[in-house]
């Protein structure tokens, strides 16, 4: 019984990785035509936005806009592990509270660091 358990997982796993190369080697054989400097053109037409490409694409920018929406992420995922808290809090015991009260602690400490590292400010 437990050999052919161990062979179906084998047998799967053949599979997914025998799929994955052969994907792999079509995607070689039909996309590498050998066009790149026909699609360098089409890198300097303007983009969705209407904005015409400036500069490279590898200079430094600000990030400041990244850490905005990742600081808007994390205190979004926040309430969304409060809320089963707010909802259950009458059935809450001591250690599911402390708990609860641990993890606002550690995010309030995260969100004054980055207050005070000036991740706020524009």
């Amino acid at each position: 019984m437990l050999k052919t358990h161990l062979l179906i997982v084998v047998l799967f796993f053949t599979t997914i990785i025998a799929l994955t190369l052969i994907l792999y080697l079509l995607s070689c054989v039909f996309f590498s035509t050998g066009v790149e400097d026909e699609l360098q053109i089409e890198k300097l037409y303007q983009y969705e936005c209407g904005y015409s490409p400036f500069g490279d694409a590898r200079e430094a920018f600000d990030i400041k806009f990244y850490l905005v929406a990742v600081l808007f992420l994390i205190f979004d995922l926040e309430i969304s592990f409060l809320l089963p808290m707010a909802v259950t809090l009458s059935a809450l015991g001591i250690v599911e509270y402390s708990t609860v009260i641990l993890f606002l602690t550690i995010l309030t400490i995260g969100f004054v660091y980055e207050w005070t590292r000036g991740a706020m400010d524009w």
